[in-house]
């Protein structure tokens, strides 16, 4: 049984047409229950499309005219949703013509095309911007906003928090995720007064959220294995992410100039060879690509700009995995059981 098509802004990141067209390949000699829309130059798809004829079978191209640049504000993209790539393939969701929109492009762009065209589900004030990040635990975790709201309040966190338990219990599969908001300490007095409305209205509705929760998680516990979901604003989430990020570039730079110093340093590496290329696939970020634009009426997946073709193939895969898994209804029944009164109580005053 196929999946919805899947939109492809063919246009996006830092390669464009060669990348995203042969990750989508990739991902369709894996699952041959995907199929495309691919959005772009068509010239420039066919010519791709000729090294990858499993793709072009299941596949039909959408012409765009223009291209969303790196640089470009969000504001004047929008001014161009209806000739780009990027807001073609959005405006294909909207249509029901896809069942989900994946891009490479730009971020701020993306985020303000997706929310102005699918809008926010009802029950959720922002979108937020989740991903998976490497853990030492069985499976990934997820953790949002990482930088589409710079300021949230403690009626945001706590939708941060429904959205992104309803995201680890497809990628975990645990019945109650364990949830923990982002803080400067583990105390309940410490950080500010939104995070701390935040955590008792979550400890008060946890049972009926069906998540575990105990309060606050610091940044250095963040990829321990013992949390599933970590919730912030974006401001602090998206600098803990490039923190980890950077932090994981360090160790992958640090060893590979441990073994390259001598001959035996050279003949360790050969021992260990195995186990640096475990290190390496954990730590290599396509390995986790796909960024989710969380409480929109559709599904959109940002692919980071430089992804390889395996990169782009994993977020196609994350993208087609929260269409069979229903994610967005997940996301309604969750609100429903919470409520609108609850909702209300944990805006506070910071709502």
């Amino acid at each position: 049984m196929s999946l919805p098509r899947i939109a492809v802004d063919a246009m996006g990141g830092d390669e464009g047409v060669r990348v995203m067209i042969e990750g989508a390949a990739l991902a369709r000699r894996q699952h041959d229950r995907f199929n495309f829309l691919l959005v772009g130059d068509e010239e420039r798809i066919k010519l791709a499309l000729n090294e990858h004829p499993n793709l072009r079978s299941a596949s039909e191209i959408l012409h765009a005219p223009d291209v969303v640049s790196g640089e470009e504000k969000p504001t004047q993209a929008l001014r161009r949703a209806k000739t780009t790539s990027m807001g073609m393939a959005i405006e294909a969701v909207k249509r029901g013509d896809a069942g989900a929109a994946v891009s490479a492009g730009n971020t701020g762009a993306l985020m303000a095309m997706a929310k102005l065209a699918l809008r926010t589900m009802p029950g959720i004030d922002r979108p937020a911007l989740s991903a998976l990040l490497p853990s030492l635990g069985e499976n990934d975790l997820v953790m949002l906003d990482l930088g589409a709201n710079t300021e949230c309040d403690a009626r945001n966190l706590v939708q941060f928090a429904i959205m992104g338990a309803a995201y680890s219990r497809i990628v975990t599969g645990r019945d109650a995720p364990r949830v923990r908001l982002l803080n400067i300490g583990t105390e309940e007095i410490k950080g500010t007064e939104n995070l701390r409305l935040a955590s008792a209205q979550l400890k008060a509705a946890a049972k009926d959220l069906s998540i575990s929760f105990d309060g606050f998680v610091e940044a250095d516990k963040l990829c321990r294995g013992d949390v599933d979901v970590v919730v912030s604003d974006g401001f602090s989430g998206n600098i803990a992410l490039k923190a980890v990020e950077g932090t994981a570039r360090f160790v992958a730079d640090l060893l590979r100039r441990a073994f390259s110093n001598s001959l035996r340093s050279k003949f360790g590496f050969l021992v260990s060879k195995p186990a640096t290329e475990l290190l390496k696939h954990h730590l290599d970020p396509n390995n986790h690509n796909g960024a989710v634009f969380l409480g929109l009426n559709g599904v959109v997946v940002k692919s980071h700009g430089s992804a390889s073709a395996v990169g782009v193939a994993n977020a196609v895969a994350v993208t087609a995995r929260l269409l069979e898994e229903n994610l967005i209804e997940r996301i309604a029944a969750d609100l429903s059981r919470l409520g609108e009164e609850n909702l209300r109580k944990a805006g506070g005053n910071g709502a």
